[in-house]
């Protein structure tokens, strides 16, 4: 039984350096024992299809699938934890860079810490001229963790897969777009489940800064969506109360002048 699955969703990719340096920040990882599946989310664009031609021969762990339609990235992380063979599935986005002991660090944790059903990392947060901030969540996030933001960084998090496959993976549904990890985490956690932050920097997490200057708000119906989801969230922790004012947060934050929220975001890391 292979040990690990790792899997990545990829849609319209414009630069093949990128999805390259990422691909294989994986194949270069010290723990082998791993499957690396690739999903192509129904790319409008022919470059996308050839690039993952050319990765494919890479390595004989990589399995590509795909489809015509692009479905969104909630979707598409289902179909590959559908073809998942390994005991862990471990998640990379296709952009970002893992560390060359990312795997065999949490593979160690999940094998020993059997309390645990997911474990995540800090990281280093970076753009095409270098790390300039860093991603430290809680190392073992608790209820209160969930109020300000999702306590784990998503892209990081390497799972038992029986837990996400018994939970059916993303809820794959508009309310969710853009908070799916978020989401999951709400409901796992709703569920009894616990996860932990290795408190080293074993990812490096992409954010091109420049481009957030000149970057579009997320739309409000998005940010209404979110709030529905936080509520849900807070109520299933059991707190409906204290989450209020949390609540309204990404409602608030879109009505914050673009110069000012690029100034904050600057800062978050």
């Amino acid at each position: 039984m292979t040990k690990v699955s790792v899997i990545m969703s990829v849609y319209n990719v414009d630069n093949y350096d990128v999805l390259l340096a990422s691909v294989k920040s994986i194949l270069n990882q010290s723990f082998k024992d791993f499957e690396f599946i690739i999903c192509n989310d129904g790319s409008s664009n022919t470059q996308t299809e050839e690039y993952l031609k050319i990765i494919k021969n890479l390595d004989s762990r990589i399995k590509i699938i795909g489809y015509k339609k692009n479905m969104g990235l909630a979707y598409s992380r289902n179909q590959c934890i559908k073809f998942c063979k390994g005991k862990y599935i471990a998640f990379q986005d296709d952009d970002d860079v893992s560390a060359p002991d990312r795997l065999n660090e949490e593979v160690n944790f999940l094998d020993t810490k059997r309390e645990y059903s997911f474990v995540g990392t800090n990281a280093n947060v970076f753009d095409k001229n270098g790390i300039w901030g860093e991603y430290i969540n809680s190392q073992k996030p608790a209820k209160k963790d969930f109020l300000w933001n999702s306590p784990f960084l998503n892209p990081s998090m390497m799972f038992r897969a029986q837990v996400l496959k018994e939970n059916k993976g993303f809820r794959v549904a508009k309310k969710v777009k853009r908070v799916e990890d978020y989401d999951l985490f709400f409901r796992l956690y709703a569920k009894g489940y616990k996860g932990y932050n290795i408190q080293k920097k074993l990812f490096n997490y992409r954010i091109e800064i420049e481009k957030e200057k000149n970057k579009k708000y997320r739309p409000m119906h998005d940010r209404i969506n979110e709030a529905r989801i936080r509520m849900e969230g807070y109520k299933g922790l059991g707190m409906p109360i204290i989450g209020i004012p949390f609540i309204i947060k990404p409602i608030l934050i879109g009505l914050i002048p673009h110069k000012i929220f690029y100034f904050i975001r600057k800062r978050q890391y």
